[in-house]
C-alpha cells in the first residue's frame, strides 16, 4: 500500500469513527448477516447500493466503515441519558481529488441499544401547574407508565465531511442531522425532539487520538497477509461534541402536542449551542476496501459486493 494511500485511509476511517458519535441513543434493530473474519465488522454495509456498485476503482473506490461503542453519554438542556452499545455502519465513496461521498445502509446508519429517560415521565414534566399535566401525574406511580426510551434518528443525508480532521482533534469532521424519539403511552407514538424540518445537528470531534493497525485478508474473510482486501482498526478514541442546539419537543401528547410545554420547561428545551453534550466512549472504528481497487477497475464496486457476499456464513 503506498504512502499517500495509507494516509487517505486513515483519515476517511479516522474522521468516519466520530459518526459513531451520533449514535447515541437507541434505534429498531434489524436482523443481520454474520459475516466471517475480516469482514466480521461489517455486517450492515450498503455493498449493493447503486452508488457503490458503480464504482470503478479509479475515479471511486469503495469502502465500507464500521464504527461502535459500549457506552457514553448525551446531555439535552437539563437532561443527561447514559447510552449503551452504539454502532455505525456506512459505504464510503473515495474519489480521486481526495473527496469523498456516504451511502447509508438501506434501513439506516444508526443502531444502538435503547436508552432510558432518568426519572421517567415524572422526571420529564412534574411537577406542573397545568391542570391536564397534574392529572397524569398522579397516575406515573405505575413505573410502567413513568418509563420513557429515547431513540436517536437520522433524519437527513450528512454534510460538511472533513477528512483531515479526523486524523486530528478538536476539529468538526462531519455534520449530522438528527432528532430524538420519546416513547411513553402518555406521550403518543409522535413526540419528537428535533423534526425533519428543524433536527439537531451533530458535529463530532475527536477528543483523543486512537491507536491504528492495518491487516490484509482474502475476499471471503479469511486471514492473508496478501489477501486482496485491506482493513483499517482505529480503536479507542473518544467522541465528542458540545456545539449543537436543541429545538423544543414537538407532537407529545398524543400526537396533538398537549404536553409539549410541560416537557420543554422541565428539559429546558429549547437549548441554545454550548448547553449540550455528547460523548462516545472508547470507540472502536474499522474500514474495509480493496487492498488495490485499480487492478480490478473498471468493477470495483462489483467486486467488493462479490467478496461482501462470499463471507455471509
Amino acid at each position: 500500500m503506498s504512502l499517500a494511500s495509507s494516509r487517505t485511509r486513515l483519515a476517511t476511517l479516522s474522521a468516519l469513527t466520530a459518526l459513531g458519535a451520533f449514535a447515541s441513543l437507541g434505534t429498531a434493530t434489524a436482523a443481520t448477516p454474520q459475516l466471517n473474519g475480516g469482514w466480521a465488522p461489517f455486517d450492515r454495509c450498503p455493498v449493493d447500493a447503486p452508488a457503490m456498485l458503480a464504482t470503478d476503482g479509479l475515479d471511486q473506490a469503495p469502502q465500507c466503515v464500521s464504527s461502535s461503542s459500549a457506552s457514553g453519554a448525551i446531555k439535552l438542556g437539563n437532561t443527561t441519558v447514559i447510552t449503551g452499545r452504539t454502532n455505525l455502519q456506512i459505504g464510503v465513496i473515495q474519489n480521486a481529488d481526495g473527496t469523498s461521498s456516504v451511502v447509508a445502509p438501506p434501513a439506516g446508519s444508526l443502531i444502538a441499544d435503547s436508552a432510558t429517560v432518568p426519572g421517567g415521565l415524572l422526571g420529564l414534566m412534574c411537577p406542573s401547574d397545568i391542570p391536564f399535566i397534574t392529572d397524569i401525574c398522579r397516575q406515573l406511580s405505575d413505573a410502567k407508565l413513568n418509563k420513557i426510551t429515547a431513540t436517536m434518528e437520522s433524519v437527513g443525508t450528512p454534510s460538511d465531511f472533513d477528512q483531515i480532521a479526523g486524523v486530528l482533534t478538536d476539529m468538526p469532521i462531519v455534520a449530522i442531522p438528527v432528532r430524538i424519539h420519546l416513547e411513553n403511552p402518555f406521550l403518543g407514538s409522535n413526540c419528537y425532539i428535533g423534526t425533519k424540518a428543524n433536527p439537531i445537528i451533530l458535529r463530532p470531534n475527536n477528543k483523543t487520538s486512537p491507536d491504528f493497525s492495518v491487516e490484509r485478508y482474502n475476499g471471503d474473510g479469511s486471514a492473508n497477509e496478501e489477501g486482496d482486501m485491506s482493513r483499517l482498526n482505529i480503536l479507542g478514541s473518544t467522541q465528542v461534541d458540545t456545539t449543537f442546539a436543541v429545538p423544543g419537543a414537538s407532537g407529545c401528547g398524543l400526537g396533538l402536542g398537549l404536553v409539549n410545554g410541560a416537557v420543554n420547561l422541565k428539559t429546558g428545551l429549547p437549548s441554545a449551542a454550548g448547553r449540550n453534550s455528547l460523548t462516545l466512549d472508547n470507540t472502536q472504528t474499522y474500514l474495509t476496501g480493496l487492498y488495490a481497487p485499480g487492478v480490478v477497475a473498471p468493477d470495483a464496486g462489483k467486486v467488493l459486493s462479490r467478496n461482501w457476499h462470499s463471507a455471509v456464513r
